[in-house]
């Protein structure tokens, strides 16, 4: 079984990598079809980091919604940037689609790939002096999964209860079912918090390389902390600020109230002064349009399939993304290495759908409800003009506008037919928060044993081709029969000054890890 690189080489060899990932992991030249290219964006002058001043950055995020929880629900990207600071967590996206070390400096498995032992670093400490320890490891493991109905189960995997602790340092880690990915798993939201820790109504200590200053529910000030044990970050303060509405954050920067802005509209990248630089996440938003498959009328797979068929691609990523995107095939991860290469584009195909709502019972087509929100740049956009493609299939569409504070804790999950979001991260991630019959996120109803086992056998396999040609094969039965109907897939967008440079462009929490950022100022 494989093990991570050494802790002297791994965190500062992780950084360095993670902002090459988005351009090496989007395989959307195999999966889709991009539309012409944005102008050339605003080029970021290669030059000697340096240290000190704050950074200020807007990113997606309510007030209403905000959390001092890091195990819980994470609604707000500004909640998750907060703690990606504040907190250590066992591992970070690495090359090629594996983890890289951070908390955990090593790991191995037995034979059964069921018993992983991880080497924790010894010098990590948290921020009131205490040091790290397994004991506060297990803790969080533990307290994540009995959270798992505000998590979307993301730790189910595990048997935490069974799970130990042989020293100070290690951790012997218990897995329900044989898994070759357990340091995948273990990647974003393994927030380690001090053992016996129940206050959450503020900010608990941290081991990660900033600490708290001062915090309100739309603004938290961080200042670096000298206890980290990774390379020093660059500014002396970063301030996130929750700004719920694109528009307002991309406006926040050109006027010069903030440095850098979080998943900015295609409009505000492209209209962009010079005075801006965008960055880019090749190909990691999607925003599908999710249909329950234990509600009528999208319990009927000839329903689904027309809805899908009737589905003007170019169009919607034309207008939707501008440029900033590629083509999508109802599938959410096509830049997954497990992503079945040789599956056709499914077409627009207008009389094949009418006659497959015929056959369902609707030849005079139906009537339905699509929630969407402004969450996201272009979520309602894209809702209201696929409202227009499946009138031409006789569906009426009403669009309802839902607001963004409370859209992914009142729609998401609970209406029959909504936009949803995705940003990035892995199949593996995707299936077992969303697809598996015993996920708490599962949003499209998708529960089939039959599928479930041969996740569960994909996954203990050690041999890497064979695992991602059976995850691929499950990802085929996905694409027939599911509830996603993924039509595009765009570029996240960031917006900077001229004076921040080294912004991260990895997708998923890859782009939360703002080790390599500095000002020039």
């Amino acid at each position: 079984m494989r093990t991570a690189r050494s802790r002297a080489a791994g965190p500062r060899r992780a950084a360095r990598t993670l902002v090459h990932l988005a351009g090496a992991a989007c395989l959307l030249a195999a999966c889709s079809t991009r539309s012409d290219p944005p102008a050339p964006e605003a080029a970021d002058p290669v030059g000697a980091p340096r240290a000190g001043g704050t950074l200020r950055y807007a990113l997606a995020g309510s007030p209403a919604t905000a959390s001092n929880d890091p195990h819980g629900g994470l609604a707000n990207e500004s909640d998750v940037q907060r703690f990606a600071l504040m907190y250590d967590v066992l591992t970070v996206p690495g090359p090629n689609g594996r983890a890289a070390p951070r908390l955990a400096a090593s790991w191995d498995a037995d034979p059964s790939a069921t018993r992983w032992t991880l080497h924790l670093r010894t010098d990590a400490r948290f921020t009131d002096g205490r040091p790290v320890r397994a004991a506060d490891v297990l803790f969080s493991l533990r307290r994540i999964q009995s959270k798992a109905a505000e998590n979307y189960g993301r730790l189910a995997q595990f048997d935490t209860q069974a799970s130990t602790a042989a020293d100070e340092h290690t951790v012997n880690l218990v897995s329900r079912t044989p898994d070759a990915l357990v340091p995948e798993a273990l990647e974003s939201v393994t927030f380690v918090v001090p053992d016996g820790t129940t206050d959450f109504a503020r900010p608990a200590p941290g081991s990660g390389p900033f600490r708290l200053d001062a915090a309100d529910a739309q603004t938290t000030t961080l200042s670096r902390n000298t206890r980290w044990w990774g390379p020093s970050p660059h500014p002396d303060r970063i301030q996130i600020r929750a700004v719920a509405d694109p528009q307002a954050r991309a406006a926040a920067v050109t006027s010069g109230q903030v440095d850098a802005a979080g998943s900015v509209g295609p409009a505000a990248a492209k209209t962009a002064g010079t005075g801006a630089r965008v960055v880019r996440r090749t190909g990691v938003t999607a925003y599908p349009f999710v249909m329950r498959l234990d509600r009528a009328p999208f319990d009927d797979p000839r329903v689904r399939e027309a809805f899908k068929l009737a589905a003007d691609r170019k169009a919607l990523v034309d207008t939707v993304f501008l440029g900033f995107g590629g083509i999508g095939n109802d599938l959410p991860t096509p830049y997954d290495p497990s992503y079945p290469k040789d599956l056709a584009q499914r077409p627009r195909d207008l009389a094949r759908a009418r006659q497959l709502l015929a056959e369902a019972g609707h030849p005079d087509g139906l009537r339905v409800t699509l929630r969407t929100t402004t969450s996201y740049p272009g979520m309602d956009t894209a809702a209201t003009l696929y409202a227009r493609q499946l009138a031409e299939i006789g569906v009426q569409v009403t669009v309802r506008n839902e607001p963004p504070d409370t859209y992914f804790t009142a729609v998401w999950g609970t209406a029959d037919f909504y936009t949803g979001y995705f940003g990035g991260i892995p199949f593996t991630d995707v299936a077992r928060v969303t697809l598996l019959s015993t996920s708490p996120g599962n949003e499209s109803a998708w529960r089939r044993p039959g599928w479930d086992g041969g996740f569960r056998e994909a996954m203990g396999n050690r041999d890497d081709a064979v695992r991602q040609t059976r995850l691929g094969a499950l990802q085929k039965e996905l694409w027939a029969e599911g509830g996603y109907l993924v039509w595009g897939l765009g570029d996240g967008l960031d917006l900077t000054s001229a004076a921040v440079h080294g912004m991260p462009t990895a997708p998923g929490f890859g782009r939360f890890l703002l080790d390599t950022v500095w000002l020039d100022r």
